[in-house]
């Protein structure tokens, strides 16, 4: 457990186990690097060096109320400041969850030959439509009207919990991942998603020129995202793409077995 510094300055939390070709875990929008604990075990036993962390205003990292801290092009700088801290120069596989698997791609295609493999849960690569892009604003507005007025608890255990720690809440690494996410700022991160997340510009022109081995997954459940999945898998030149049965948005908790499985499989292959 550690601590690396951004290119402004700001303290954010990372985590690094086992030695070996590294992978970079990044969280959904509102969710903390707790809700890829499930990971660890299994990659580490596999030979992999694995990486958790926190977006800035996330979990344990700082947490500024100053709106222009946050931009995707921040975000994208404290990936490369993670990297540098945490892979020591080996080119990693980047795995995103939601809006985790969008700011991966975004780091993939402005610095593709640092990346040796991607790994896409229940995600998209933005939207280009401008009415499209003007809904997704507004929801991550709504979102992030939502933690400020009635704070996180009520997220979690409110129609929000499937989106952050699974459909089933009694499951010791969603209770885990919620009690994470509770004790989160509201303030920082509804900055972040109206800020970040809403806007995020879309990547899927640049899909085509990323000549990297990329596993694209998404849950039975999740209908929202089978479409989004469809295009990264036909636009990736080198994509596998997997539909997880049983598996809602936060597949990696609620499917942990078939998910640790498939994503061992995946990155010992590369």
């Amino acid at each position: 457990m550690s601590d690396f510094e951004t290119v402004d300055g700001l303290s954010l939390y990372a985590e690094a186990h086992g030695e070996g070709p590294p992978i970079v875990f990044s969280c959904a929008f509102s969710t903390t690097h707790v809700n890829w604990r499930p990971q660890v075990e299994p990659l580490v036993q596999a030979g992999h060096r694995v990486i958790l962390w926190d977006y800035r205003g996330h979990g344990l990292s700082a947490a500024p109320r100053e709106p222009a801290a946050y931009t995707m092009e921040k975000v994208v700088e404290d990936l490369g400041r993670l990297l540098a801290w945490g892979a020591s120069g080996q080119p990693v596989v980047l795995a995103g969850l939601s809006f985790g698997g969008l700011a991966s791609l975004h780091y993939a295609a402005r610095y593709r030959d640092q990346v040796r493999g991607l790994v896409l849960v229940a995600t998209g690569p933005g939207f280009k439509n401008p009415e499209a892009a003007a809904k997704w604003q507004a929801r991550a507005d709504r979102s992030a009207d939502f933690v400020e007025t009635r704070g996180f608890e009520a997220f979690v255990n409110g129609k929000a919990g499937p989106t952050c720690i699974g459909r089933d809440p009694a499951l010791p690494a969603a209770r885990a991942a919620g009690q994470a996410i509770i004790a989160q700022d509201p303030v920082a991160v509804g900055l972040f998603g109206r800020r970040v997340t809403g806007p995020a510009a879309s990547v899927i022109d640049e899909l085509p020129g990323l000549e990297i081995p990329a596993l694209v997954v998404v849950g039975e459940h999740d209908p929202g995202f089978h479409p989004a999945a469809e295009v990264m898998a036909a636009k990736l030149p080198q994509a596998r793409s997997v539909r997880v049965d049983g598996g809602g948005h936060i597949l990696n908790i609620e499917v942990a077995d078939a998910f640790n499985a498939m994503l061992v499989d995946f990155v010992s292959g590369l």
